[in-house]
């Protein structure tokens, strides 16, 4: 009997104590809360997103030469065409005054070949011709007095036979002369011409290779934008392989998103878009989409977006991290509730809500949404118009749990 009052004792005090514990009340979670409404919105795809510039390029030499002067400075916005950057050229210099020289030689003797008197062979040549001509005349005239008189049986057919014999020979001297001559002047001047020519070709092709090299001495800008990078400073040696500036045009913004696989089909060019910057939260920045990739990054599973926003005041800066917005449709009397509603599973549109009841004790519904832009969500199921939900102190909190929340 004594070694059994001890249990006895020990379960009535913890009944006692389970007594006690039953009549505590329940406490109360304090949170904040919003009602659902029910208002046509606007589906909207939202992915972070990168802001980059429109256009970059890194400004980089074409030849290997010391800095001589910078004219700008990082930071500073630069014209198309503008002059960034000098190297030294005084060899380039040199060469040029060589190639123009050259130049002026070529063009002068192309124009005494071109205007001045034929060579000493063609003039030697055209007097052979002339005098195997006048030869020929003669001989044909000889020959034809010799016909005339051995027809009358003048003279004997031996006379008319070398009288015949000495004009074929002065025929065939007439026009080896002439042929002489032909060749002499198809050959000697036009080959003349042609050298000259060459030459004055050969000496302009010189001096505009020249020129190039000359007009790669100087670093030019080739849009209009900011340099955002500088790399050399004068007295360095620039090398074809490394950039003295880096220009960015940020006239337009191009916020560069990634959107989910799934969600990239809606997406098409020419629609609106906007950027909520993370140092401006509060901001949008509308836009229209540009680019929708048409290939999945494999690691990500996402689709590259590109949404263009004019920049013209120059408040979105490279680099801004943030999020868009591109709207692909609309819903009619949707349910809405504010985005910190829902807790959204990762990667996927759906998430729960936690519902507050009229004794007002949370509880979970499972919900499907569709983005509805400013910061509010549509949900497909799971709520109604009118009923209450946790915006916020909802995460972790068990079914049935006792809140509050302030009245206004």
């Amino acid at each position: 009997m004594t070694g059994r009052m001890p249990l006895v004792v020990i379960m009535a005090a913890l009944a006692g104590c389970h007594a006690n514990n039953a009549d505590d009340p329940k406490p109360l979670v304090e949170v904040k809360v919003a009602r659902a409404v029910e208002s046509d919105v606007s589906i909207v795809v939202r992915a972070p997103a990168t802001v980059f510039p429109r256009e970059q390029a890194n400004v980089a030499p074409r030849l290997t030469a010391p800095v001589l002067e910078l004219t700008v400075r990082k930071g500073d916005s630069v014209s198309a065409g503008q002059v960034l950057a000098r190297l030294e050229n005084r060899d380039l210099l040199a060469q040029r005054a060589e190639a123009a020289a050259a130049l002026a030689d070529a063009e002068a003797s192309f124009a005494k070949i071109s205007a001045g008197t034929l060579p000493t062979e063609i003039q030697r040549a055209r007097g052979q011709v002339a005098t195997a001509l006048a030869a020929l005349n003669q001989a044909q005239k000889f020959y034809d007095r010799r016909k005339q008189l051995f027809d009358q049986g003048a003279i004997p057919g031996r006379d008319l036979l070398v009288t015949e014999t000495e004009l074929t020979q002065a025929r065939i001297q007439h026009e080896v002369a002439v042929k002489t001559l032909r060749l002499l002047e198809s050959q000697s001047q036009e080959k003349d011409l042609e050298i000259a020519r060459s030459r004055v070709e050969q000496a302009r092709g010189r001096l505009a290779f020249i020129e190039a090299q000359l007009s790669y001495s100087e670093l030019r800008s080739p849009f209009a934008g900011t340099i955002t990078e500088q790399f050399l400073f004068p007295g360095d040696m620039a090398k074809p392989d490394t950039a003295v500036f880096t220009v960015a045009d940020l006239s337009a913004a191009v916020a560069r998103a990634q959107v989910p696989e799934s969600s990239a089909a809606d997406i098409r060019r020419g629609e609106a878009c906007s950027l909520y910057p993370s140092d401006r939260p509060a901001a949008a920045f509308p836009g229209t989409v540009t680019v929708v990739n048409r290939a999945v990054d494999p690691s990500r599973r996402t689709v590259e977006v590109w949404c263009e926003i004019p920049n013209s005041s120059q408040q979105l800066r490279a680099g801004v991290f943030g999020y868009v917005e591109v709207v692909t449709g609309s819903l009619e009397k949707a349910v809405v509730v504010p985005v910190p509603a829902v807790q959204f599973e990762e990667g996927s549109s759906k998430g729960v809500v936690m519902v507050v009841d009229r004794a007002r004790k949370a509880f979970r519904r499972q919900v499907d949404t569709a983005p509805a832009g400013d910061g509010r969500v549509a949900l497909i199921r799971g709520v109604r118009a009118g009923e209450i939900v946790i915006v916020e102190g909802g995460y972790g909190l068990p079914e049935g749990t006792a809140v509050k929340w302030e009245e206004k």
